[in-house]
């Protein structure tokens, strides 16, 4: 499995409510209204592997406290970035940077890669 930011975005909330994992969809799943076909068993049970390893990488990613922070009032709390900086003692723009490393190092994490600030993708930056 490949984690990219959109990924980790998407599955951080189940870090911390256990019952957000139902409003999250299955991105390799059909659409509820597509008829039913032969299922690929390789890609049908990815969401609870992703659910399992965002919280192994939230546990495990080199995340500094300020990072950590701020994507715990964001993506746990819910709250918009200037009420987050205004816990934070920080800038709203402050609190976006902090998510976007957070967000990268864990996706790098998660691929097994080291995080370089401002690359996505380390095998076309090499």
């Amino acid at each position: 499995m490949t984690y990219d930011r959109r990924l980790v975005e998407h599955l951080l909330p189940a870090v911390w409510d256990a019952e957000a994992a139902y409003g999250i969809r299955n991105p390799t799943a059909p659409d509820a209204d597509m008829p039913k076909g032969s299922v690929d068993p390789k890609t049908a049970g990815t969401l609870f592997a992703h659910l399992a390893d965002i919280r192994r990488g939230w546990a495990t990613a080199p995340l500094t406290l300020g990072e950590r922070q701020a994507l715990v009032l964001r993506f746990g709390a819910d709250l918009p970035d200037d009420e987050a900086g205004g816990l934070q003692g920080v800038t709203d723009r402050a609190v976006r940077y902090r998510c976007e490393r957070g967000i990268g190092k864990i996706a790098a994490h998660l691929n097994g890669r080291d995080y370089v600030d401002g690359y996505d993708d380390l095998e076309s930056a090499a």
